[in-house]
């Protein structure tokens, strides 16, 4: 090779290596975010799951006190 095709191939060369790193580098990066990510949604899971037992167990309750209340208010009417 003459002078610059070997300067242009040593440039290209070097710009090569240094994608290839920060390729590298990023897709380390990219694992540690997903994986992070996914213990976030799981942590997200769980809240959401603890939140519907909650509601279950508030409703188990909510309707037959629902139900005493009308027929108090109905019993009261007709005294």
């Amino acid at each position: 090779m003459d002078g610059a095709a070997g300067i242009l191939a040593l440039i290209l060369g070097i710009a090569l290596a240094i994608f290839l790193v920060l390729a590298i580098i990023l897709m380390v990066l990219l694992i540690r975010v997903t994986t992070q990510i996914k213990h976030i949604t799981e942590s997200a899971e769980r809240t959401v799951h603890k939140v519907e037992d909650a509601t279950q167990n508030v409703s188990r309750f909510a309707i037959p006190v629902a139900i005493v209340s009308t027929l108090r208010n109905i019993v009261s009417k007709k005294k």
